[in-house]
């Protein structure tokens, strides 16, 4: 059973940060959480003499009144998405990803959920790294949407998990996570295993070697069944080829998934560079476990 009592949510004071707060509500909720603001305060932030909204900081100490007046406004610029939850804000300085981390594995956090982008100025070239960072080094799951500036502002719906499986060391955490959730909001779960592209190029274009195709199906449905069989689930199994982050996407659309469950940064493994390619690509909210 799912234990979530407290949500770490990083924020500044941007709309495409705050779009995923409704992420991050809705969850508390559901599991009647605590959820904790933090907001990053860094050197080069107080150095440019301007929030991150535009107002003027006169203080030859911009640093302390930075941290200030975010402590102030924090909690206001988020109010209308946490009614009726438990909040607590909380001010830091330093490196973001690194306090981030470090807060999460002090506070005992159960979920961090956070944007793989954001668009502030200077930062839209960093927080990118920050997530990447943050995904790698947390000890707790991490909940990241990439593409809420393209799609819809409706409320949260958790319908149809994707699990996408790589038959690593971490592949029975990944998929109990995956099948806990499914079984918390009654979803259905489908599990999704890419193999290597099966296009061969020759003579008149490409062509599909289909022993090799059949080959790695079959070894990979084998893999997916002992996998099921250990966790105890019975779900749809989805096979595709190609570049994961592709192929991946092109899965949730066929089976309508909302969410999408990876694996491999917690509890001693880490995400590939491959992992991180299918959460920037993904359209739907990704939980890294």
């Amino acid at each position: 059973m799912l234990d979530i009592r407290k949500i770490l949510l990083p924020i500044d004071f941007q709309d495409t940060s705050l779009r995923i707060v409704h992420h991050a509500a809705a969850l508390a909720h559901h599991f009647h959480s605590e959820i904790v603001l933090l907001h990053a305060v860094t050197p080069l932030s107080s150095f440019s003499g301007v929030l991150q909204h535009g107002q003027k900081l006169k203080s030859e100490n911009l640093l302390a009144e930075f941290v200030e007046r975010a402590g102030k406004e924090l909690h206001e610029s988020v109010r209308p998405e946490l009614q009726g939850l438990t909040v607590q804000c909380v001010v830091v300085k330093g490196n973001p990803s690194s306090q981030i981390v470090q807060f999460a594995r002090d506070e005992q956090v159960n979920l961090i959920v956070m944007p793989t982008h954001g668009y502030s100025g200077f930062e839209r070239f960093l927080i990118g790294s920050v997530t990447a960072k943050v995904i790698h080094d947390s000890d707790c799951p991490v909940w990241t949407a990439a593409h809420l500036q393209d799609g819809p502002k409706s409320a949260l719906a958790i319908t149809h998990v994707l699990c996408p499986v790589t038959f690593g060391e971490h592949n029975r955490r990944t998929l109990t996570w995956a099948a806990e959730i499914a079984a918390e909001f009654n979803a259905k779960l489908t599990l999704a295993h890419v193999t290597p592209s099966v296009e061969m190029y020759g003579p008149g274009g490409t062509y599909v070697d289909r022993k090799w195709k059949d080959e790695l199906v079959s070894s990979a449905s084998e893999e997916l069944a002992k996998l099921q069989q250990q966790v105890g689930t019975k779900s749809a199994v989805v096979i595709g080829s190609g570049d994961p982050g592709v192929a991946l996407g092109r899965i949730a659309r066929e089976v309508a998934a909302d969410l999408l469950v990876v694996g491999g940064h917690a509890s001693g493994g880490r995400l590939r560079p491959t992992g991180y390619g299918i959460i920037s690509q993904s359209l739907i909210p990704v939980l890294s476990v």
